[in-house]
C-alpha cells in the first residue's frame, strides 16, 4: 500500500494590528494668534496622530481667545493648547446665543505648564538708572522722568507715558487697563496694537537707550532680545491688582493677580528687578501672577474620545524646552520640525503619554 503523504502544516494567520483609538476620527485643532504657542499646538497634533487621529493643521485655525473659546464651545474647534489661566477664565463666562455659558461646553484639561507663564513689564535699563524709576509707580509720579519718556514714546508730546501693551482681545490688554486704573497711574496709558510691531520698536528703543516700557512674557524668544539686567529691567508694580475691576472690563473680576496671596511676585533678584531690593523677602513685585498654560477642549469631544482626554491629562512640558523651541522658531525653524525633533529626543516620555492614552481607550 502506498504511504500517505503527510499533510502540509497550515501557516498561522498573521495577527491583525489592533485598531488605534483615533482611527476614523477627525480632530479640529487650533492655535493662538501669538507665535509662542505654535510649538505646543504642533506637538499635540503629532501626539494625537500617533493615536490614529486625523488632525487638522492648527495653522488653519489661528484664533485669539475672544474667538477661540466660543469656537470650542460651539464645536467648531475641538481643543486649544494655548490657554493662560487665571486671566482667560473671564472668557468662560461669555454667553452664547442659546443663553448658555462658554464654560458649560468646555473643560480645562491637564497640567501642560503649571505656573509656566511669567509675565510683566520691562523698562529701558539706562533710562531707569538715570532717573531712578524702577517701578511704574515711580515713572507715573516723577515729572522729570515722565517728560523724558514722553518725548520719544509712541505718542510724543501728549504729557503721558505711552507704554507698549497687548493687542486687542488678548486678555492682557484688559488686565493692563485694569492695572492702570487700580494703581492710579494717571500719567500712563497703554498702546494697543500688533504685538510683534510694538516689540520691534521696544527692542530698538532699549538698545539705543531710549525710554520705553513693554509688556512681555516667557516662555518666549522675546526675552532673548529684551534681556533683564542687560538692556532692560523688570519694572516693579506697587499694588497687585485685585478682583475689583476698577476699569469695568468685561470679566474683569477674573483679572485678580493675587492668587493665593503670593501672586504678583517672582523670585527675580535686584540685578534684573531693582525693585526687589526694597522687599524684605527679596522678591520682585512683578505685578502679575505666573499663569498656568493649559489645554482647553470641547466637552463632547473629550467624552467621545477618552484616549485624547487621557493624553491631554498626561502631557507636561518643560518651560525650558518650550523656550528653546521658541528661540529656534524665532531664528526661522518650522514649528512642525521642532515638534518632530522634540518627540524624537524625548521618545521615552512621549511613549509614557501614549501608553496612558491607550490604556484609557
Amino acid at each position: 500500500m502506498a504511504e500517505e503523504e503527510p499533510m502540509a502544516e497550515e501557516e498561522p494567520m498573521a495577527e491583525e494590528e489592533p485598531m488605534l483609538p483615533g482611527e476614523g476620527v477627525d480632530v479640529i485643532a487650533g492655535r493662538a494668534n501669538w507665535s509662542t504657542g505654535y510649538f505646543q499646538a504642533e506637538l499635540y497634533k503629532q501626539l494625537l496622530e500617533e493615536l490614529g487621529y486625523n488632525v487638522s493643521d492648527p495653522a488653519e485655525l489661528e484664533l485669539g481667545p475672544n474667538n477661540g473659546y466660543v469656537a470650542m464651545a460651539q464645536g467648531d474647534m475641538d481643543f486649544w493648547p494655548n490657554s493662560w489661566y487665571p486671566g482667560h477664565l473671564a472668557w468662560l463666562a461669555g454667553e452664547l446665543p442659546d443663553g448658555s455659558l462658554v464654560g458649560d461646553h468646555v473643560s480645562i484639561v491637564g497640567e501642560e505648564m503649571i505656573a509656566g507663564g511669567l509675565q510683566g513689564f520691562l523698562i529701558t535699563k539706562s533710562f531707569a538708572d538715570e532717573y531712578g524709576v524702577y517701578t511704574l509707580d515711580e515713572l507715573n509720579s516723577n515729572a522729570e522722568a515722565l517728560a523724558a519718556f514722553d518725548a520719544t514714546d509712541p505718542v510724543p508730546g501728549n504729557g503721558i507715558a505711552d507704554i507698549f501693551g497687548c493687542p486687542e482681545s488678548w486678555t492682557c490688554d484688559n488686565i493692563i487697563t485694569n492695572q492702570i486704573a487700580f494703581s492710579g497711574w494717571d500719567n500712563i496709558q497703554q498702546t494697543i496694537a500688533g504685538y510683534d510691531a510694538m516689540f520691534a520698536q521696544a527692542v530698538d528703543s532699549a538698545n539705543e537707550g531710549v525710554p520705553m516700557v513693554a509688556y512681555t512674557w516667557t516662555p518666549s524668544a522675546y526675552i532673548t532680545q529684551l534681556r533683564p539686567g542687560d538692556n532692560v529691567y523688570w519694572a516693579g508694580v506697587g499694588a497687585i491688582l485685585d478682583d475689583s475691576n476698577p476699569a469695568n472690563q468685561e470679566g474683569g473680576a477674573e483679572h485678580d493677580q493675587r492668587g493665593d496671596g503670593s501672586g504678583g511676585f517672582a523670585a527675580i533678584g535686584p540685578d534684573q528687578c531693582p525693585a526687589a531690593a526694597d522687599n524684605a523677602d527679596g522678591l520682585c513685585p512683578i505685578g502679575w501672577i505666573a499663569a498656568d498654560i493649559l489645554i482647553t477642549a470641547n466637552n463632547e469631544f473629550l467624552a467621545a474620545n477618552p484616549a485624547a482626554a487621557a493624553l491631554f491629562e498626561a502631557v507636561k512640558l518643560s518651560v525650558i524646552d518650550v523656550s528653546l523651541a521658541n528661540v529656534e522658531q524665532g531664528e526661522g525653524a518650522d514649528p512642525t520640525d521642532l515638534a518632530t525633533q522634540w518627540l524624537a529626543d524625548n521618545r521615552g516620555l512621549a511613549d509614557e503619554w501614549i501608553a496612558a492614552a491607550l490604556a484609557a481607550a
